[in-house]
């Protein structure tokens, strides 16, 4: 109750408060009632802050590294002959890629595990095989610029393709 009391002087600043008390206990107020006293509080405690200084200027959002990712040399819907899987394409970055960051590709979806230094792309063989859709006619090829780190910087959009196995002669190519 003694802390209520006190928090009452502080919500009023330095007024003068009265304590009472009755049945159901001490009761404090601002104003006296028959029975009241006036309670002597001591000075309340101040604690002052320093100003706060105004933030230095932020630095303005780092610009976005690449504006657009794309592949060029194959085109949405386009079909892709070949025999093993393996087919190679190319991308474009604006601007130009950086000597530290690398393409990925991905491909039905799966991250392939390499990281390319150009712009002159190819998906393997054994890439193909360890897709999720190796067997459907139907895929989607997309490209990452990934940082040392392997953060993803940007994304190009993905490109769907149909891949049709290529014959020679009666032969499978």
């Amino acid at each position: 109750m003694v802390a209520l009391g006190a928090h009452c002087a502080l919500a009023v600043g330095q007024a003068t408060v009265y304590e009472s008390r009755d049945k159901a206990g001490t009761a404090y107020s601002d104003k006296p009632s028959p029975g009241s006293r006036e309670v002597d509080l001591p000075p309340p405690n101040v604690v002052e802050l320093p100003k706060a200084t105004p933030p230095a200027s932020l630095p303005a959002a780092a610009a976005p590294l690449y504006r657009s990712l794309s592949i060029v040399s194959l085109a949405n819907e386009a079909t892709v002959h070949t025999n093993s899987g393996a087919f190679e394409f190319s991308a474009r970055s604006v601007p130009a890629m950086r000597a530290s960051d690398r393409i990925r590709i991905r491909l039905d979806g799966r991250l392939l595990p390499a990281a390319f230094r150009s712009t002159n792309l190819r998906v393997s063989e054994s890439d193909w095989r360890s897709a999720p859709g190796g067997e459907r006619p139907d895929h989607s090829l997309q490209l990452l610029i990934v940082d040392t780190q392997g953060r993803v910087l940007i994304e190009s959009a993905p490109v769907r393709f149909y891949a049709k196995r290529s014959t020679v002669k009666g032969h499978a190519r």
